[in-house]
């Protein structure tokens, strides 16, 4: 019984230290979200963050009403839902087939070096990714503008060109990102019984149908998880992507224009930290409805696969 203990309090020692950084980054800090219901004031007597917020007035929802107040909200509200669908669904089919393709790979020293690649955008920032992309899209020095002018074409000034962006927003996306989930997918794949394709092969199965029928059905757990995770996230949007990569042009709002970056200019214009607690508010209770609805479907289709 005494070794059961110690066992059991090494194991929590374990734990300790991420249940400290929840307690102190995740729960205390939800405190502030009753600033979303004031309307916050810095008082000039004594200007500390408590006495701010006691002294404030309360507003109800009003906070909430600039989210859908304007046309252009709504205009953020959808670029921000479509392009997080259509990325959760393109990013789970190509981080799959690359999975699936770096296990292929039967010289595993080039196997690691084609991760490697893959997997290095995922620690750059999205600072240093927009200059990259400035590097062929400058409307003056860019790589693309040079072969356009060179090639007797017309020269696209790309930040002033709002129908280009969806396009390569994805292709940014799916460059940084993607990386990092076959990484994932690659790891559950590693953990397969090679005797599963071994038995496979003697029974005729082709190398398509082996991934059809061993490889596939094993990576329904992570995919089931990775896709609840994602489905969370849909109302949030990358800030860095959609405010570094375009370079924060005007021009492009219509297209690049999302929720976060909304947020982010209006709470530059009017100073109100009510408005933005009470966008962050909003997007954390919709994210947590969709993680309990998808996980409902996973429950229907696999209960195995449901996170709970």
């Amino acid at each position: 019984m005494k070794g059961k203990t110690k066992k059991t309090l090494l194991l929590l020692s374990m734990v300790l230290p991420g249940a400290i950084w929840f307690f102190l980054l995740r729960y205390i800090p939800m405190a502030g979200i009753v600033l979303a219901f004031k309307e916050y004031k810095v008082y000039t007597k004594n200007p500390g963050f408590w006495n701010n917020l006691l002294h404030s007035k309360w507003v109800g929802l009003k906070n909430f009403e600039f989210m859908f107040s304007t046309k252009d909200s709504w205009v953020y509200v959808r670029n921000t839902l479509l392009y997080n669908i259509f990325w959760i669904v393109l990013g789970l089919v190509l981080a799959v087939a690359l999975a699936v393709i770096l296990n292929e790979i039967t010289q595993k020293r080039v196997a690691k070096v084609y991760q490697t690649f893959m997997f290095f955008p995922y620690f750059l920032s999205w600072v240093v990714a927009s200059y990259f992309v400035l590097a062929f899209l400058d409307p003056t020095r860019g790589l693309l503008t040079h072969w356009q002018a060179a090639g007797g074409g017309e020269v696209i000034n790309w930040y002033h060109e709002p129908k280009y962006w969806p396009v390569i927003l994805t292709i940014c996306n799916i460059w940084k990102t993607t990386g990092y989930s076959c990484v994932l997918y690659l790891a559950a794949i590693t953990g397969i019984d090679g005797t599963q394709y071994e038995a496979a092969a003697i029974d005729g199965a082709t190398k398509w149908q082996q991934i059809r029928y061993v490889t596939l059905p094993h990576l329904r757990t992570m995919i089931a998880i990775l896709f609840i995770m994602n489905v969370g996230n849909i109302v949030k949007a990358d800030f860095g992507l959609f405010y570094s990569v375009p370079m924060n042009s005007g021009s492009l709002f219509s297209t690049t224009g999302v929720i976060d970056t909304y947020v982010y200019r209006t709470m530059t214009a009017t100073n109100n930290i009510g408005m933005s607690t009470a966008a962050g508010l909003l997007q954390q209770l919709v994210g947590f409805v969709c993680i309990m609805a998808a996980n409902k479907i996973v429950t229907k289709i696999d209960e195995d696969s449901a996170l709970f």
